[in-house]
């Protein structure tokens, strides 16, 4: 039996770019960001907080998204759907930007380059409260769903 949880993980180890979902005052928006998650399946980013997605997540702290494994015509389509609550961090967050610099192959910074780093970014954290995987090589065409929390 395919394990769900195991094959989210292999999604969201072997990708970078997830597609998020916000709404505000002036309706839905998506925009593309990376990221980075943690063992509890918690997906954080790093955003100016000025960009339009940033300040919606102050307005409507649910949000929504999909990561896309598949990058090839005819290959069978592997990503998730999600849903969750977003919401900002405070601070450097150091541990998130060694990672973070790590998933995209940049060596290990030093502590005292951190805010140059940032450059005026902020943390954002992601708790998915449910994630739909699509997984085509194992379940065809049914969705298989996990909730969380």
């Amino acid at each position: 039996m395919i394990d769900i949880r195991k094959r989210i993980i292999e999604v969201l180890s072997q990708t970078h770019l997830m597609s998020l979902a916000i709404s505000d005052a002036n309706g839905p928006w998506v925009a593309d960001v990376i990221f980075i998650y943690d063992d509890d399946l918690n997906i954080y980013w790093m955003s100016d907080p000025e960009t339009r997605h940033s300040k919606a997540i102050g307005e409507n702290k649910k949000v929504a998204g999909s990561i896309t494994y598949s990058t090839k015509s005819k290959e069978p389509n592997l990503g998730i759907q999600f849903e969750g609550v977003a919401e900002q961090l405070e601070g450097v967050q150091f541990n998130l930007l060694v990672k973070h610099l790590a998933k995209r192959n940049y060596p290990k910074p030093e502590l005292s380059q951190a805010m140059k780093l940032l450059d005026g970014d902020l943390w954002y954290k992601l708790t998915l409260t449910k994630i739909g995987l699509v997984d085509e090589e194992n379940f065809g065409g049914d969705r298989q769903e996990l909730t969380l929390g």
